[in-house]
Formats: C-alpha cells, sequence, structure tokens
C-alpha cells in the first residue's frame, strides 16, 4: 500500500511538473483544439450574448 502512494504521489508531482514547464505551449495547443471544433460555429457567438432577458421578451410579444 505504501509503495502504490509512493508510486501515485510521484506520478502527480511529475504531471505538475509537466503542466508548469510547459503551460504556455499547452494552452495555445488547447485553444488550437477549441478553435478547430467542428460542432462550433463562430457566428453564434456573441448574438445572444448582446440581448438582455427583456429584449427576448419584447420580441415576443
Amino acid at each position: 500500500m505504501k509503495r502504490a502512494v509512493t508510486v501515485f504521489g510521484a506520478l502527480a508531482l511529475g504531471w505538475l511538473a509537466i503542466e508548469i514547464a510547459f503551460k504556455p505551449f499547452l494552452d495555445k495547443a488547447r485553444a488550437a483544439m477549441d478553435k478547430s471544433d467542428p460542432a462550433h460555429d463562430p457566428d453564434d457567438v456573441g448574438e445572444d450574448s448582446n440581448k438582455l432577458p427583456s429584449d427576448a421578451d419584447a420580441s415576443d410579444a
């Protein structure tokens, strides 16, 4: 059991070290993956966020 905890701790520290060391590269890679999402429509971004809830109610009437 002690060995398993030690291995898990070493893996966690290794993962943390990689995340910190390569943070700028990983952020750029994650942003690029988000941009290349085929289900994401860039035309839909911001259309609904500009409307206030009161605007939607007024257009329904």
